[in-house]
């Protein structure tokens, strides 16, 4: 009797959680009534390299840098311990050994991390449905149903810390929480590692006032440059300049800049289910050398088109503009495309139409990347096949693409794969748990690399 009365108030409980957010984003989205909301922002500190300590116990309290799995990788991700030397993202393995010459370098397992996000998502989903994963480390959440439940937003942020570091053991997160997105991000920038951090409706004048705009998110490098030859250096003087003279200078986001630079955003936290269609879908791969050779290429371009068109059929799209990327040894890249008259999502239809392109391009260079993508996409429109060799076809293709999801991609694949490139993916930023967005990254077994 007490364990069924226990399981029905969990029920309740999670019930109650969705109705009082869903509730909350209801009204704020179809009534336009402005409402007071709590967003928190979760970053998860040095993520990579920190799933990779609790995996492997000899590396805890060591400089480590997780790494690619070819000569032309870069650091993706440093442990604290690494990063008291300098050692930062993007920068070469050769450079950060100059930096730390005892550093260890490991190559980066994508399927862990993307188990961990999806394991975190679902910590964070025992709080509130409003959860925006942002990228595989980072994700938004409108908490602002959730509080008359647990009591502050102070008590959530700390519940899904300890319910990180009991699931999940040595993982840290650094916790912003805002009147909104933009508030909340640089609240989870404010303090690192294993951050807290509340930015009270009243604290926001005083706190963005002498704050740097580079420290905004959204405003890079090259507009940080930009507003510097305006004599805009802070938010407080961003906020107080004129909206003639920024939309003049920037255009529509003239705007946007002063609001973001005076803390208001009005952009809601949007859940997985929620997020619009897909506009494109596509892979590419740095080759691990330069690749002069058509016929190489041409299976290069046969793997990425199989990885598309795995992906738009698993989402229901189907898409009628091939495009292929290019890149030379000095970094030139170029695109073209090409549209047919029906929608596709046959892979060997989107390398046809790829390598066409690719006989149509007179190369001057050996090439470094290849990337094949397809737009102009429609979702669940795919006409049934009325020929039989075109039922047949079909029909191939689902058992192929049934069998791979089951067992692993590539595990039963087109002949010319079998030597194909095992391209270790990286994680895009768009990646997500679920959906068209979803990769599947193939694991590594061998994690360290060697310098």
């Amino acid at each position: 009797m007490g364990l069924q009365f226990f399981k029905s108030q969990i029920v309740i409980r999670k019930s109650y959680i969705r109705g009082e957010n869903q509730i909350a984003h209801t009204l704020n989205i179809f009534t336009g009534v402005a409402m007071d909301k709590t967003i928190m922002h979760i970053d998860m500190n040095a993520f990579f390299a920190s799933v990779e300590q609790q995996v492997n116990p000899t590396l805890r309290g060591k400089p480590i840098a997780v790494i690619g799995s070819n000569e032309r990788t870069v650091v993706t991700t440093s442990s604290y311990e690494a990063r008291a030397y300098g050692v930062k993202t993007g920068m070469t393995k050769y450079e950060a050994m100059r930096l730390c010459p005892h550093i260890i370098l490991v190559a980066g397992d994508t399927s862990r991390y993307t188990d961990t996000c999806r394991r975190l998502v679902e910590i964070y989903r025992q709080y509130t449905p409003l959860v925006e994963v942002y990228s595989v480390d980072e994700a938004f959440l409108d908490v602002t149903g959730s509080i008359p439940l647990f009591g502050t937003v102070e008590v959530i942020a700390k519940n899904i810390k300890k319910e990180i570091r009991k699931t999940l053991g040595r993982l840290t997160c650094s916790i912003g929480i805002a009147p909104n997105k933009l508030l909340a991000k640089l609240g989870s920038d404010m303090k690192k590692p294993d951050g807290l951090v509340i930015i009270q409706q009243g604290d926001i004048g005083k706190l963005l006032e002498h704050l740097p705009v580079q420290e905004v998110w959204g405003i890079g490098p090259r507009l940080e440059m930009y507003l510097a030859t305006m004599g805009i250096k802070t938010c407080g003087e961003l906020g107080r300049a004129s909206i003639h003279v920024l939309k003049n200078r920037f255009g529509v986001i003239g705007e946007r800049l002063k609001l973001m630079a005076q803390g208001i955003d009005n952009s809601p936290v949007i859940p997985m289910e929620h997020e619009a269609d897909a506009k494109s879908v596509g892979h590419s791969m740095t080759l691990d050398r330069d690749v002069s050779d058509i016929e190489m290429m041409e299976r290069h371009i046969l793997q990425l088109s199989e990885m598309v068109g795995r992906r738009l059929r698993r989402g229901g799209y189907a898409g009628r503009t091939v495009a292929l990327t290019l890149r030379y040894p000095d970094f030139a890249t170029f695109t073209r495309r090409s549209t047919v008259e029906t929608c596709m999502n046959s892979s060997i239809d989107i390398y046809l139409a790829a390598r066409e392109i690719l006989n149509t391009i007179r190369l001057q260079q050996p090439i470094r990347l290849i990337g094949v993508s397809v737009c102009n996409l429609t979702k669940n429109t795919v006409q049934l096949p009325l020929f039989s060799t075109d039922r047949v076809k079909q029909a191939a293709t689902h058992t192929m693409d049934t069998i791979n999801d089951r067992y692993g991609d590539f595990c039963i694949m087109w002949g010319a794969l079998i030597e194909r490139y095992h391209h270790k993916g990286v994680i895009s930023p768009a990646w997500r748990p679920a959906g068209v967005k979803c990769v599947n990254l193939s694991t590594q077994k061998d994690k360290k690399a060697n310098p």
